[in-house]
């Protein structure tokens, strides 16, 4: 077998903790906001600590209050953690205008702690927005604004979103130009292959029944598909060729 990375000598692997802002003209949308810096010690020490999110929105000119929406694929610590902040010994909305979206059915599954999955969730990301009323917990696919969807896609966790963004002008058969978010289901650009999925996904048959779906429209209609924790590639088309093979073309 061939391998696609080569670990340190601690057999570590780095991973990228892509964001996505997406600019509307009036509204600014946040899709995912990475680790935070609320992480335990121990943690710490297994993922180092690299809380840039903030940062890289100031360097274009973005700060927490211009965000209007953020939407959380899931609510693994890794996908929420700047949700919120520590000041002054409370945990607060990192984005103090913002409407948060997640799938109900994410949610409830979090606060249940089951043994599986349990060190993923931590509910400081979460539970003081939900207090506050600034989540949004919803059921299935929907149009979070105009442009801006989500859909439901099993596999990694039983409720994980991605997020659809269209824009421009219909082509002749009524598609405007689309990229979509995919998170987990497809984590970088060596998880293109149907079978290849982490040990992290709770419901592996249906990652691949998933990605199947992806597929079937993404590739055909040539969507430009984020990659959440890919560090060398964030984005690019996925192709197959007529033999069957997947490919990733960069842009």
């Amino acid at each position: 077998m061939v391998k696609k990375v080569t670990p340190d000598d601690q057999n570590r692997l780095d991973a990228g903790l892509n964001s996505l802002l997406i600019r509307t003209g009036d509204t600014n949308i946040l899709v995912e906001t990475g680790i935070g810096n609320k992480l335990p010690e121990r943690l710490v020490q297994i993922f180092k600590q690299p809380a840039k999110l903030l940062d890289n929105l100031h360097s274009a000119g973005v700060a927490p209050e211009d965000i209007d929406i953020v939407i959380n694929t899931h609510l693994h610590f890794d996908h929420c953690g700047w949700n919120t902040v520590k000041r002054a010994g409370q945990v607060v909305a990192t984005f103090p205008k913002a409407k948060y979206y997640v799938q109900n059915g994410e949610y409830e599954h979090g606060r249940k702690q089951l043994e599986r999955d349990a060190i993923s969730y931590m509910s400081p990301n979460y539970d003081p927005l939900l207090e506050n009323g600034q989540m949004v917990l919803v059921d299935g696919d929907l149009e979070i604004s105009p442009g801006i969807s989500v859909r439901v896609f099993p596999g990694h966790t039983a409720n994980m979103q991605a997020v659809v963004i269209e824009s421009g002008a219909p082509d002749e058969n009524g598609r405007k130009k689309t990229a979509c978010y995919i998170s987990d289901l497809i984590p970088t650009a060596n998880h293109i292959d149907l079978t290849w999925v982490m040990a992290f996904d709770v419901l592996p048959l249906d990652t691949i029944k998933s990605r199947k779906k992806y597929y079937a429209s993404a590739i055909p209609e040539k969507w430009l598909t984020v990659f959440t924790h890919d560090d060398r590639t964030p984005w690019g088309y996925i192709e197959r060729d007529e033999r069957g093979k997947f490919s990733v073309k960069t842009v």
